[in-house]
């Protein structure tokens, strides 16, 4: 049975996104970007909130890559080479290959893909992964956790509810980003 992992980049104090909306404090540097790759690169699937697929839509267009560093085009290709599940009410159509528009989250249907699957699935995007939280599908967390406190925004966590988690690695980045992974307990 594949895992189903929650992964995101997290300010220090837990949000995806500042109070404006912004994350540029959270681009990865290329020692990032490359351990990304790796750990993304085992993922067959996407589980995406319609936010996050329309911030990441973009490693779709060649345009984006031309002339990019290597780490940056092997990104492109990992994305490009998942299947992708959007889950969302409101957007009409897909601008990607691989990818089809659910518009609601079933967590049965989920857990019949991890059931399923030959690969990890990922949920990205906070409002889709407390979906999956709740729900009891998740099974590892991947924080990349920034060097920075932005003071509020979209939280990483859900906002009720315990959830016990097992440390099962650390990592830390040249810039001061650091790799968590949890299990959940």
């Amino acid at each position: 049975m594949a895992r189903l992992v929650y992964s995101a980049i997290t300010s220090l104090d837990g949000f995806v996104a500042d109070a404006e909306g912004r994350w540029d404090w959270s681009v990865p540097d290329e020692e990032v970007h490359r351990f990304v790759n790796e750990r993304e690169g085992r993922v067959g699937t996407y589980l995406l909130g319609r936010r996050m697929y329309e911030v990441l839509v973009a490693w779709e267009s060649p345009e984006l890559v031309a002339g990019q560093p290597d780490w940056m085009r092997e990104y492109a290709d990992v994305w490009r080479d998942a299947d992708k599940v959007v889950y969302s009410r409101t957007l009409a159509e897909v601008s990607s290959a691989r990818t089809r528009i659910e518009r609601e989250f079933d967590p049965d249907a989920v857990r019949s893909l991890k059931a399923s699957a030959d690969c990890d699935v990922s949920v990205g995007g906070p409002g889709l992964a407390e979906a999956a939280i709740r729900a009891g599908l998740v099974d590892e967390v991947s924080l990349l956790v920034s060097p920075v406190v932005v003071g509020g925004g979209t939280p990483v966590w859900p906002a009720e509810g315990r959830w016990d988690l097992s440390l099962e690695d650390v990592r830390r980045f040249g810039n001061g980003v650091v790799h968590l992974l949890y299990r959940v307990a």
